[in-house]
């Protein structure tokens, strides 16, 4: 995933490294109290000492928690994530398979999913605009659909008709018909 998209190990460590400068730092406050308490006996300014201590200490333990408890979510999304773009690449492929497209139109039929224009297919693919288009008509033909946004309405719709598995991908329900627009 890209480097903006996750806590990161930077961060992360950035965390711990804090937590760790929090608990070094009830520690020694921790031991001071002990001390003051040992040469003063215990009074109502030491006991503020003690629960400002023990607040600092839970609060890093509550850090700790919170930051597994982040670091287990992003783990899930991101599985969840790439279980999601496995199933679409597996639909995309079936569906484009179910329509017999040619080599060309196959390539031509990618790109146009990708979201690239009829100029960026031409750049490339080393060919023309005019045989960009060409191969797009018989897509959309063998497609049944009138254009691109009804060809990437069919994959989304193909996604969204099944559960994903995380774990292990299964090959989903091809023609599933979703609700109309």
């Amino acid at each position: 995933m890209g480097s903006g998209g996750r806590i990161g190990n930077g961060l992360a460590l950035g965390l711990v490294l804090l937590m760790t400068v929090q608990g070094f730092c009830a520690a020694f406050f921790l031991n001071d109290v002990m001390g003051d308490i040992r040469r003063d006996g215990f009074g109502w300014a030491l006991g503020l000492e003690v629960v400002a201590n023990l607040t600092l200490i839970g609060a890093v333990g509550i850090e700790g928690l919170v930051l597994r408890a982040l670091l287990g979510r992003q783990r899930r999304a991101e599985q969840a994530l790439s279980a999601a773009q496995g199933a679409l690449a597996e639909i995309v492929a079936a569906r484009l398979d179910d329509w017999a497209l040619t080599p060309s139109e196959r390539d031509v039929a990618l790109f146009t999913i990708k979201g690239c224009t009829i100029a960026e297919v031409a750049s490339l693919r080393g060919s023309s605009e005019a045989t960009v288009k060409s191969h797009l008509n018989a897509v959309y033909r063998k497609a049944e659909v009138s254009g691109r946004a009804q060809l990437v309405a069919l994959f989304v719709e193909d996604l969204f008709a099944g559960a994903i598995e995380v774990p292990a991908r299964q090959k989903p329900a091809h023609g599933a018909a979703g609700p109309q627009a």
